[in-house]
């Protein structure tokens, strides 16, 4: 068993441990983050994403933290800890792995809440490797390289592309099941690309986009019955995780919606900029400023060039992000930018924009930012739209599945109306 080694009271990952460990990732986009493991093996880790999604989970959650925390910081601790307890493992062998965006959000200290569980559920021995760009809490056992950045990268606008695909096909399939089928084929062939270490690692995207883009358009569609568009905006865990959101994306499809999810590509630009914006605004490092003004530049081009493949094979072209970031100008200051920030407010402006007027604003429990970003903005969205039809959904441990439900019927039903 690899000796454990102290560093500022906490566990340090190390190198003998990268070769013994398994690491247990959440789970919260489930398009992006199954890319993850297939990285990390890579990079000759073994990792695992965690696959219970019980809202149950909770209740663990609960139990070993604050009841005055978010929602999210909850689901998963709860998920860590059902799974240790639940999973199989030994526990002497296993790390688990958490982001850290390095913000005034609390998700930044989401790693000393979990320290903070997992030494009240006596499993204080298991490292907790924090996943971040900033140089936060570092681990000699693990380090984010140029090569694994890259493939992040990759998985990120992979991810997306799915995530958008199947959303725009699956309400129209004419064979039902065909759309999950082919994303099943095409995440196979994606996610042997992260395999590679060769040349072949930076070489094969533009390629790999392209085919999965042209298979999806191949899936015969009928769309002579129209059906209302809605779009999901809100807190990023809720936004995208079905753990976190009661499997919102399926509840609305079983409702008649098409939906549309906007690109997570897009919050890790706005974190970028973000840190342009503070340090021009404020002062700070001048590198700092530029290297990240750049990494927002280089993504826009390989965004761009998404897009125009996405639009050559007939689906919707995704905004560029500084178009987007023009949105929120009038509505709300690029200076707002802990959690969601200002981005939550373009989202919805954009939707608006786009003919998706109904919208389902995802609000976990213990999420000022958001609540302030998204909640309240809406009244100065609906003046500035009076067609827009937009709900709040709340997730916290006192809201009710079926009064979620209701809430998200009642607007399908507005939208219905207004169609």
């Amino acid at each position: 068993m690899a000796k454990l080694i102290y560093e500022d009271d906490r566990i340090l990952f190390t190198k003998e441990m990268k070769k013994e460990y398994t690491v247990l990732i959440p789970s919260m986009a489930p398009y992006h983050f199954d890319f993850f493991t297939d990285i990390l093996g890579s990079e000759g880790f073994h990792s695992e994403i965690l696959q219970n999604h019980s809202f149950d989970l909770i209740n663990e959650g609960m139990k070993y933290s604050h009841n005055d925390i978010c929602v999210p910081a909850m689901l998963v601790i709860g998920q860590f800890i059902d799974a240790i307890k639940t999973g199989g493992y030994d526990v002497h062998k296993i790390a688990v792995m958490i982001s850290q965006t390095g913000g005034g959000c609390r998700a930044s200290n989401y790693i000393n809440l979990i320290r903070k569980a997992f030494a009240k559920a006596h499993y204080e021995f298991i490292p907790i490797i924090s996943f971040n760009s900033v140089g936060l809490e570092k681990n000699p056992g693990f380090r984010i390289t140029t090569r694994m950045t890259f493939k992040l990268t990759n998985a990120l606008i992979f991810g997306d592309i799915l995530m958008q695909v199947v959303n725009e096909i699956i309400p129209y399939e004419v064979n039902k099941g065909e759309t999950m089928e082919v994303y099943n084929e095409m995440h196979k062939l994606l996610a042997k690309s992260f395999r590679y270490n060769d040349l072949r690692a930076w070489n094969q995207p533009k390629r790999l986009i392209e085919k999965v883009v042209k298979r999806f358009s191949e899936i015969e569609v009928d769309k002579s019955v129209p059906k209302p568009k809605v779009g999901i905006v809100g807190e990023i865990y809720v936004k995208y995780s079905p753990l976190g959101n009661n499997n919102l994306e399926q509840v609305l499809r079983d409702e008649g919606c098409e939906v549309i999810t906007p690109s997570i590509f897009d919050f890790f630009l706005y974190s970028f900029d973000s840190i342009v914006h503070d340090i021009t605004k404020y002062g700070g490092s001048k590198k700092s400023r530029f290297t990240n003004y750049i990494t927002v530049e280089f993504v826009e081009k390989r965004k761009k060039v998404v897009a125009n493949i996405l639009d050559k094979y007939g689906f919707v072209k995704p905004i560029p992000y500084r178009e987007l970031k023009k949105l929120a100008k009038g509505f709300i200051g690029y200076g707002t930018h802990v959690g969601e920030g200002w981005l939550l407010t373009a989202e919805m402006v954009h939707l608006i924009h786009n003919k998706v007027p109904n919208i389902v604003c995802t609000q976990p429990f213990g999420c000022l930012p958001n609540h302030i970003a998204g909640k309240g903005m809406i009244k100065r969205i609906k003046d500035n739209f009076p067609e827009s039809n937009i709900v709040t959904i709340d997730y916290d441990t006192s809201a009710t599945e079926i009064n979620q439900l209701n809430r998200i019927r009642l607007m399908i039903s507005n939208a219905k109306k207004n169609m």
